[in-house]
């Protein structure tokens, strides 16, 4: 019903910038009308051997959260006429080598964010 697609990731020296893209393609046919004006998207990331970490999240009220280690850093932003997800990546750091996913509940109303659907992932490594 709902796909979610990564795109951006790549590698870059200590300081650079990368932005990540997560494309939404919903079925309007199977979701309630107007079902992409009510979301809570996130972006999460993962290295092998740890817990998912959550590192941005928006939602369609218009309401930002980023984790306390991008604060400053990372950007959040939601592209809604073309339904893309967007995470802007400045003065990145080799900790910020990680798996990052998208994650979406649509729709969403109110609420805990269930994050129902995911994307594939996409790497992200800074080098030293």
């Amino acid at each position: 019903q709902v796909q979610l697609r990564e795109s951006g990731g790549g590698s870059v020296e200590t300081g650079g910038s990368l932005r990540l893209s997560c494309i939404t393609s919903v079925n309007t046919e199977a979701l309630p009308v107007d079902t992409e004006n009510h979301y809570c998207m996130a972006w999460f990331r993962q290295v092998p051997g740890k817990e998912r970490e959550g590192v941005a999240a928006i939602d369609s009220d218009g309401r930002t959260l980023y984790a306390e280690s991008v604060k400053g850093r990372f950007t959040i932003s939601k592209d809604t006429i073309k339904n893309i997800l967007v995470l802007q990546m400045d003065s990145l750091k080799p900790e910020d080598t990680a798996m990052y996913y998208c994650a979406a509940e649509l729709p969403w109303y109110e609420g805990a964010c269930a994050h129902k659907y995911w994307g594939q992932g996409i790497q992200v490594t800074v080098s030293s």
